[in-house]
């Protein structure tokens, strides 16, 4: 079957039809599991992961919270998970494999935390729930090993899940995690119990809350035991999935609160930044929409990072670890953007510089971008937060609570596209886009698939599965179809390599005359290639996302071929961290497919790098056309002088390097870490979320001690609400109206396939829930 599909792919692709309408949505299948987490492995598979909850879907006996999608076949087959990953963090390794890290407690029904400590045959001991079959996440490293479809069924295709064996050295639930240029990753802050947000009322204890949050950050592969960052100490309670870049220079930008800094990471050292304009809050739970804009030659590959939506709600409106001060579904989403340079080379200082406002306000918006160097938005809501309560502390009854659990309302269902090239006033459009139908808010998730489509899946703000509710826990995937998908031809291009280096000699792509149509010298001068990493994605973020074009000449040929001179990566691993990404070839803002590459040398060490290499000079050659059929872009998406192209036959397979198995002590399976099969590459995440054990609790077993604050929101759900479920036919009829109250006052076996004889200071004591 999935060979038949391929082979049809193929085929349109070498003959230039295609199915899809532009702009438009096409059902993406059943994900089994709310896709609360999402990655994308190779060209075949995206893993997905959601929290421990009461999914029908199946695995060993009890509801499954993993699964993986097949593209082609817009399938799902569940995939066993050991620990709870509800709300963790995740990030690229550099052979292609993914790690997730932390999560919640092994939780049952309603999030409620089971304290029994079950030793599994495999020898793995922790805190289980016997209902859901989770274990203990809280310091949890998830390691998969991507495969093809037809392997994963196979031992060494699974999750590594074994927290004894491999585990962080601090509980973390919404921590952020970043690739540092040598393929570490930096995991920093995060709750060790969660809640609303990160801090008790009064905040007598910014750094700790009294153990309910941990300002700290480590590494993976570690590098000894967590240390203080005093950036999180500052931006108490605002700081959860803190938005973390790294930068040319080696440091990290990070932002969280209102505050921005760049951060050493060899020395602990912070420098502090202008802070976000207006109050505007971007981290989770206003989850504005972040990205790192495109790297070009244009802009010299200097980062730029914008940031649009999110919101202003007054400080004392955010309230603590139990729930929001005010009714946050009646308050209005920003639609306010910023940009900010952090390391300018024009002997500036870094600047927040406001730039045009989205169409509507969102919160959980998410940036996606795309093959033609644009940025799309998708997902969110017009008013509120991310999160979920049973109350406000405007609004005690859950009964009385207008969307269930929601502290988001207004779905935004029309997806918009963001040109950075384009005149100031000018760089957003929503022309010719759908407005899908289904609710993407909490725990919704996206991603950009090897066709330069964009996967949509996920939205559950809900403590556990509920179908009925206002805005119901949500299996449905949906594929969105971009403005260049009304093209009547696609690049093919032909011989792109596997792998890419930082620096070194450049390579040729050959572009056929059937890629194109018309003046084959104007072609060529509207053809870039870009390498895209999607990233792993969820909370509205696709951490590691990055855009970058690479540099390039070409020769037009006389039959019409045109071949691209093409440089290898800029000669620094800080601007693109080494991993699996896509390379693309966009002619005339229409991409090919992707190809799945590696760039840099698959390992945990410092890359080579090279000196860059001179490129040949540009040919021309008049009175040459390509074959292709003529083809036109939406007005809705402009175009933009380059593009990016993939090799088709990447969609059926190629090998990208050999395999290496890794002998794991005292497990039943191995891991392979080493690059992989560029078709079989394939990724999974984790979704995990932590919730109080019962009313009054502050989130677990643990929590009297922890914190001071309530967090009754977060216990069972109970059937008294009397919201209905959304209907996007009538949702305009819904009162939206802004905010208007006031408010009211045993030791570690050290298995670690990176492990480098680095300090490993972590003992496998016995572990509390959170």
């Amino acid at each position: 079957m999935i060979l038949t599909q391929l082979s049809m792919l193929a085929l349109s692709l070498a003959t230039g039809t295609f199915a899809h309408t532009p702009g438009s949505f096409e059902d993406g299948g059943n994900t089994l599991v709310s896709a609360m987490m999402m990655f994308l492995g190779t060209n075949e598979i995206v893993y997905m992961l959601d929290k421990a909850e009461g999914n029908a879907a199946q695995i060993d006996g009890h509801p499954a919270s993993g699964s993986w999608y097949n593209i082609a076949e817009r399938s799902s087959t569940v995939m066993p998970i050991t620990t709870n990953a509800f709300c963790s963090s995740g990030m690229h390794l550099p052979n292609g494999s993914y790690a997730t890290f932390g999560g919640n407690g092994g939780v049952g029904p309603g999030g409620a935390i089971d304290n029994s400590t079950v030793t599994e045959a495999g020898g793995y001991t922790g805190l289980y729930d016997k209902t859901y079959g989770d274990w203990d996440g809280t310091k949890a490293i998830r390691v998969l090993n991507v495969c093809p479809p037809d392997q994963m069924d196979q031992p060494q295709c699974q999750w590594f899940d074994n927290a004894s064996l491999l585990s962080m050295h601090g509980q973390r639930w919404y921590s952020a995690a970043e690739a540092l240029g040598n393929g570490t990753v930096a995991i920093i802050g995060g709750y060790t119990s969660g809640g609303y947000i990160n801090r008790n009322t009064p905040n007598i204890d910014p750094a700790y809350e009294g153990g309910a949050a941990n300002p700290t950050y480590e590494f993976y592969p570690s590098t000894g035991p967590a240390q203080l960052m005093q950036f999180m100490v500052k931006t108490s309670g605002l700081n959860s999935y803190a938005h973390t870049f790294l930068m040319p220079s080696g440091k990290l930008f990070l932002q969280a609160n209102t505050s921005t800094m760049l951060w050493e990471p060899d020395t602990n050292t912070e420098t502090e930044l202008p802070e976000m304009p207006d109050q505007i809050i971007r981290v989770y739970p206003a989850s504005g929409a972040t990205a790192m804009l495109p790297l070009t030659p244009e802009n010299n590959w200097t980062p730029s990072v914008i940031f649009c939506g999110g919101s202003d709600m007054p400080e004392s409106a955010w309230g603590n670890y139990s729930w929001p001060f005010i009714d946050t579904f009646y308050y209005p989403a920003s639609a306010r953007c910023h940009k900010i340079t952090p390391e300018p080379t024009d002997g500036s200082q870094p600047a927040y510089v406001e730039d045009d406002p989205m169409p509507v306000g969102r919160t959980m918006g998410q940036f996606i971008a795309l093959p033609d160097l644009t940025m799309l938005v998708v997902n969110g809501g017009e008013n509120g937060t991310a999160g979920y309560s049973e109350r406000t502390l405007t609004t005690p009854l859950y009964g009385d609570m207008p969307y269930g659990m929601s502290l988001a309302a207004g779905p935004v269902g029309q997806p918009a596209v963001y040109n950075p090239k384009a005149p100031a006033g000018s760089r957003w459009s929503t022309a010719g886009f759908s407005t899908s139908d289904i609710a993407r808010l909490y725990h919704s998730s996206a991603m950009l698939l090897p066709d330069a489509s964009v996967l949509i899946a996920g939205s559950n703000p809900n403590v556990d599965v509920n179908l009925t509710t206002y805005f119901p826990t949500q299996y449905k995937a949906e594929v969105f179809y971009p403005s260049y998908f009304s093209a009547a031809t696609r690049p093919q291009p032909q011989n792109v390599p596997s792998t890419l280096s930082y620096g070194g000699s450049y390579f040729n792509i050959t572009v056929p005359a059937t890629s194109y149509s018309g003046d084959a010298n104007s072609a060529a001068d509207n053809t870039s290639v870009v390498v895209i990493r999607p990233g792993w994605t969820t909370h509205a973020m696709n951490m590691g996302q990055r855009s970058l074009q690479l540099n390039n000449t070409y020769t037009v040929n006389s039959d019409g071929t045109i071949t691209l001179h093409v440089s290898q990566m800029p000669p620094n691993p800080n601007l693109f961290q080494p991993g699996p990404a896509f390379v693309f070839v966009t002619m005339s803002g229409i991409p090919s497919n992707g190809t799945y590459v590696i760039v840099g040398n698959g390992q945990v060490s410092a890359q080579p790098v090279g000196t860059a290499s001179a490129l040949p000079p540009t040919v021309r050659l008049s009175n040459v056309s390509g074959s292709g059929s003529s083809s036109t872009t939406s007005s809705s998406n402009p175009s933009t002088q380059t593009s990016g192209a993939s090799h088709t036959g990447a969609i059926i397979g190629g090998i990208v390097g050999a395999v290496a198995l890794v002998g794991i002590l005292g497990a039943g399976f191995g891991i392979y870490m080493s690059r992989r099969k560029q078709s079989s590459a394939q990724q999974r995440q984790v979704p995990s979320y932590p919730m109080s054990a019962a009313p009054g609790s502050g989130g677990g077993a643990m929590a009297n001690r922890l914190r001071n604050s309530d967090s009754s929101a977060f216990v069972p759900l109970q059937h008294d609400n009397r919201s209905v479920p959304w209907d996007a036919g009538n949702a305009s009829s819904v009162a939206l109206s802004p905010y208007q109250d006031d408010v009211r006052g045993g030791t570690s076996a050290e298995f670690d396939p990176y492990y480098q004889n680095t300090p490993r200071m972590s003992t496998n004591q016995a572990r509390s829930p959170f």
